[in-house]
């Protein structure tokens, strides 16, 4: 399941985590983003329990988006213990965000 988050709740949520993050940084305009968003569903799917599973619409959340730099979306950024540990940008497949996600937890 992957939950929206916005300015007001981005950084509770990341501070009270207790497993790995992924963030999916989006827009509703992008069509890389719309294509990508079947494969973050299937990681959130997939590693349930194991890692947590965002997004955050850029237009919505502008403060966090600029927080982490986010020039283009989609971005993914990975998140342990509140710091960021990887960050992929662009429509991947899904063996490649598995990959990351593996790496993260490893």
């Amino acid at each position: 399941m992957v939950t929206e988050l916005n300015d007001a709740d981005f950084k509770s949520t990341l501070e009270s985590a207790t497993t790995p993050i992924l963030v999916d940084f989006s827009a509703t305009w992008c069509a890389p983003c719309k294509a990508l968003a079947p494969t973050i569903d299937k990681v959130a799917d997939d590693y349930t329990g194991k890692i947590s599973v965002y997004k955050v619409d850029i237009d919505q959340a502008q403060d966090t988006a600029a927080s982490f730099g986010i020039m283009s979306v989609p971005t993914c950024i990975f998140f342990r213990d509140g710091k960021e540990v990887d960050r992929f940008m662009g429509n991947v497949d899904l063996n490649t965000v598995k990959g990351h996600v593996d790496r993260v937890l490893a």
